[in-house]
């Protein structure tokens, strides 16, 4: 159970991220006010995952969903490049996180 909220955690990581991009330094009302609903979130899933997974493990997991949510939207939404050498360091995360996931005991 710890994992789902911890990924469920990742997603509004995510979300608050991309929010970021849309209230254009927190001048626009409604998508400043999603990315503060978001950011809380986050941070109350990830607390939720803390009582059982370590914190080393479900930090560096949290991050990466994050970054790597904002990696695909960002590619998705904002046309951002999609190069070889971006694909390959992304795929390394992914790697990783799958890693981090398979090794924690938990």
């Amino acid at each position: 159970m710890a994992w789902i909220v911890l990924i469920i955690a990742g997603i509004f990581e995510t979300a608050w991220a991309i929010g970021l991009k849309y209230t254009e330094g927190f001048t626009k009302l409604y998508p400043s006010i999603w990315t503060g609903i978001s950011m809380l979130l986050s941070l109350y899933f990830l607390s939720l995952s803390l009582k059982t997974l370590p914190i080393g493990t479900a930090y560096a997991v949290w991050t990466g969903i994050g970054a790597l949510g904002a990696f695909i939207l960002g590619i998705v939404l904002f046309k951002e490049p999609m190069e070889f050498w971006r694909i390959f360091f992304i795929s390394l995360l992914i790697i990783s996180l799958v890693g981090l996931k398979s090794t924690s005991g938990v």
